[in-house]
């Protein structure tokens, strides 16, 4: 693995320029803050950052005593126009709306997220998750030794899109890549245990046990938040994220190779046999444009089913401009005719309203249920789909462009 930490490290030349910046950006808000100080956070405070990610976090902790009934999201708005309104390098100051709001800060090539907090001792004081935060990067920092092994997780993960906790992903997020580190003690450790994964999992660093984790929060592997016992860091993780994974750890174990870490640029060439999509997404904070593009993935597949297409597979790519669905169904054109179903032929009241509305139809039945059929008016996918995506105002709300391929 060593020639994939040489492509994944950082130098220390691009070390010290990261951590500067950070030591920077801290100072000058520093000066305005009263009550309050900020700190580096995340994967550069943790050292497992990886090569070319210019991504800083800077939790700015309040003190709780002083500020638990105040907006500090506000406040620390307030603080940041001050300290970055001479500053012309600043290509924009946004606020990020959330749990609780925070802003990222962009100065060429670097991207601050600044983040308010509380300060706390325990996790019992908190009053949002990210208060949390820099506990859990005293945790981290403690297995030091493994920093090149979590980021070799984390540029598996990423390379084949199994990065990230927002919803439009449901994948790992870094922090529960560095638990599963810390538990198996090496990547390649982590790959053994992977390969044998089956739903139900549970990761439990610190032996909390499961009595205090909160049930409304599980996921096909169970990763106990070694500073919050009663947290599932993987709550976010979907079934499909946690196959996938457990496939790529078996095929990596048959043949580990670097290739596994690399990114693989979207083909379309190779989905060529499928219906495809092409969509130019809305603008706006990634995380919610990208729920919107699941939701309307999801809404055109089963628009599909309820039309009678036996979908095999569908899927989605997204970069910074475009979007593409595609989807392979079983047979690409369908009957002219097709059977709408009504209600069970016990349910008299409910099947004198089917008969109403359908009374120009021959009624028939399957024993169970009445049904009648209706004539399509689009028999092949690819009619089907433009005339849905020109017409369907839940799909057109959703992206600023929708087409065809």
């Amino acid at each position: 693995m060593q020639s994939v930490l040489n492509e994944i490290v950082p130098g220390k030349e691009e070390s010290n320029v990261l951590k500067k910046a950070a030591e920077h950006f801290i100072k000058k808000l520093n000066s305005e803050l009263k009550n309050a100080k900020a700190i580096v956070g995340g994967s550069v405070a943790k050292d497992t950052f990886l090569k070319g990610d210019y991504d800083i976090d800077i939790f700015v902790q309040f003190e709780k005593e002083k500020y638990k009934n105040k907006d500090i999201s506000e406040i620390l708005h307030t603080k940041l126009k001050l300290v970055f309104k001479s500053t012309s390098k600043i290509t924009g100051l946004h606020k990020i709306h959330g749990s609780r709001d925070y802003f990222q800060i962009r100065q060429d090539p670097f991207t601050f997220e600044a983040i308010p907090i509380l300060k706390i001792r325990k996790t019992g004081d908190a009053e949002n998750i990210t208060d949390i935060s820099p506990l859990h990067t005293e945790f981290v920092k403690k297995y030091q030794h493994l920093a090149d092994e979590i980021r070799l997780a984390k540029a598996f993960c990423k390379a084949n899109k199994l990065y990230g906790a927002e919803s439009y992903i449901r994948g790992f997020s870094g922090y529960t890549l560095e638990i599963l580190i810390i538990a198996h003690n090496s990547f390649e450790n982590l790959m053994k245990a992977a390969s044998r994964w089956k739903p139900g999992i549970r990761i439990d660093v610190k032996a909390h046990g499961v009595e205090k984790l909160n049930k409304s929060k599980l996921s096909p592997i169970i990763v106990i938040d070694p500073v919050q016992p009663d947290r599932n860091t993987a709550a976010a993780l979907s079934e499909k994220k946690f196959d996938e994974f457990v496939k790529l750890a078996r095929d990596f174990l048959h043949n580990p190779s670097p290739e596994f870490f690399k990114q693989k640029k979207f083909d379309l060439e190779r989905i060529k046999s499928a219906s495809i999509l092409r969509i130019i997404p809305l603008k706006g904070k990634e995380d919610i444009v990208g729920a919107k593009l699941i939701k309307c993935m999801e809404y055109i597949h089963r628009k599909l089913k309820e039309e009678g297409y036996e979908v095999i597979e569908h899927d989605w790519h997204w970069d910074d401009k475009e979007a593409y669905f595609w989807y392979f169904v079983k047979n690409k054109n369908l009957p002219q005719e097709k059977k709408h179903y009504g209600p069970p032929v016990k349910e008299n009241k409910h099947l004198e309203e089917f008969r109403k509305k359908y009374s120009h139809y021959k009624i028939k039945n399957d024993g169970f249920r009445v049904y009648v059929e209706l004539k399509r008016m689009h028999t092949n996918v690819n009619h089907f789909l433009k005339e849905l995506v020109e017409k369907d105002m839940y799909i057109r709300e959703k992206v600023r462009e929708i087409k065809i391929l």
